[in-house]
């Protein structure tokens, strides 16, 4: 009888053994790594894009500002704010673009109306993930 009731006993346990909860954990903290690399990666990518898009529409709008007053915006706030000089303020049409929101880290753009990337023209950049200029991960209108 003794043999019996010790091999019912052995097939109605619960719970879980404290190696099967630490393994179920580590397979868990795994999956959890894997997908997280993959996230950071898009919102990596997708930063980088915003920051591409920002910059071509920012161009365009300086380029429209070239056209109408034939040079280059000194600072980028001359996009939207009205120049003070009566003979610019004729020629200046309207904004040419709302002021600008900063880069998707956070950092204002910049530009320089002499460009030394771009010596026919001018700079236009985010500074990137580092938030320094001139870093390897500067994103600008240059090749």
């Amino acid at each position: 009888m003794k043999s019996r009731r010790s091999l019912t006993q052995n097939r109605t346990r619960n719970g879980f053994t404290l190696i099967e909860v630490l393994l179920v954990l580590i397979i868990l903290v795994i999956i959890g790594a894997l997908a997280s690399r993959v996230f950071i990666g898009t919102q990596d990518r997708a930063s980088i894009k915003a920051a591409t898009s920002n910059l071509s529409i920012v161009s365009g709008a300086i380029n429209e500002y070239r056209l109408e007053m034939n040079k280059y915006p000194s600072k980028l706030a001359d996009l939207w704010e009205k120049p003070s000089d009566q003979a610019m303020a004729e020629k200046w049409g309207s904004k040419y673009l709302e002021k600008m929101k900063p880069d998707p880290w956070g950092n204002e753009y910049q530009y320089l109306a002499e460009g030394k990337k771009n010596s026919d023209k001018y700079d236009l950049w985010s500074n990137g993930p580092d938030g320094k200029s001139g870093t390897e991960d500067d994103i600008g209108n240059w090749e």
